[in-house]
C-alpha cells in the first residue's frame, strides 16, 4: 500500500525531521509508528497523503509516487488522515453536515452523499445523531465523527496521528474498538502513537528516533527489544514489562503476555 524509500525531510527552520527512512506498509495491514516527541512520526504521517512532500527520497501510494498525483484531492480521498485534536477537523454545524463536507468538495451527487453519510455514521456508532451539534459530543464521539468524515470518502487507508492522545480511557477504547472493526473489514490502518499499549493491536510496528528508523517488527519483537526502546525513550506497558521481568527469570515467556494484550485491545 505504502512504499517509503530513503525519505528525508527538513523544515524551513532547519530541523531535519526525517533522515533516510525506508518502510513498506502492506495493504490491509495495521501498522503502528512509534516514537518519542520529536522523533519524526507525525512528519511521516503527513507524507502519506501529500500534506508534505519529500525533500529527498520518495513515497509511493498503491505503486504511484505521491508527486505524480495531478489532483491531490484524489490522493487524500484514498488516504484519510485523522489528527490528534478532533476539534481541528470538525467544520460542520451538525454531525451530518460535517461528514458531508468532503463529499461536497468532491461533487458527489446528493443521493450518493446521503447513502455514504448514513453508512459512515452507522460504521462509527453515531447513527441517530445526524442533527446533533458536534460541540455537544464527547471526546470519543468527536474522534469517531472525524473518522466518519474520512470513511465517507471511501478510502483505502486510514492514518491516525496520535488520535487517542487527548481522550480519556473510555474514549480511547471506543476509537480502538472501531479501528479493530475497520481493520477486520480490510481497511489499511496506520497508527502514529507514543502509547506502547496501542501497539499490541498492530500487525507490525516501526520505531523512529531522531528522524531515523530504529527498528521494525511485530509487537512481540518490538517489546522484546527493551534496550533499543530505552535508547528511544520509550517504555514497555506495565503488563509487558512484568512479563519481560518474569521471562528473564525463566518464569514466563514475555511474548505470551503480548499476545494476551493484543487480544484484549482488539476484542
Amino acid at each position: 500500500m505504502f512504499q517509503i524509500e530513503d525519505l528525508t525531510f527538513t523544515y524551513e527552520n532547519g530541523t531535519k525531521a526525517l533522515d533516510g527512512v525506508s518502510l513498506h506498509i502492506r495493504r490491509g495491514e495495521w501498522f503502528a509508528v512509534l516514537g518519542a516527541n520529536g522523533s519524526g512520526k507525525s512528519t511521516l504521517a503527513r507524507h502519506l497523503n501529500g500534506l508534505l512532500l519529500p525533500a529527498a527520497g520518495r513515497v509511493l501510494v498503491g505503486g504511484r509516487e505521491v508527486r505524480d498525483y495531478a489532483d491531490i484531492r484524489e490522493l487524500r480521498r484514498l488516504v484519510g488522515l485523522v489528527f490528534q485534536n478532533p476539534d481541528n477537523q470538525i467544520v460542520g454545524n451538525s454531525v451530518e453536515e460535517d461528514v458531508a463536507f468532503g463529499l461536497e468538495n468532491l461533487g458527489v451527487p446528493r443521493d450518493e452523499m446521503r447513502r455514504r453519510i448514513d453508512a459512515a455514521l452507522r460504521q462509527v456508532g453515531l447513527a441517530g445523531l445526524e442533527q446533533a451539534d458536534p460541540a455537544t459530543l464527547s471526546g470519543g464521539q468527536k474522534q469517531r465523527l472525524a473518522i466518519a468524515g474520512a470513511l465517507a470518502m471511501q478510502p483505502q487507508a486510514l492514518i491516525l496521528d496520535e488520535a487517542t492522545a487527548m481522550l480519556d480511557p473510555a474514549g480511547a477504547a471506543e476509537v480502538l474498538r472501531l479501528l479493530g472493526e475497520l481493520h477486520r473489514e480490510g481497511l489499511t490502518i496506520v497508527m502514529i502513537t507514543h502509547n506502547m499499549s496501542e501497539v499490541c493491536a498492530a500487525d507490525r510496528a516501526a520505531v523512529l528516533s531522531g528522524g531515523r528508523l530504529a527498528f521494525c517488527g511485530t509487537p512481540q519483537e518490538v517489546f522484546a527489544a527493551g534496550e533499543m526502546l530505552a535508547e528511544c525513550h520509550l517504555e514497555l506497558p506495565p503488563a509487558a514489562a512484568l512479563g519481560a521481568m518474569l521471562g528473564v527469570s525463566g518464569c514466563m515467556d514475555p511474548a505470551a503476555l503480548v499476545d494476551r494484550l493484543q487480544a484484549e485491545v482488539t476484542a
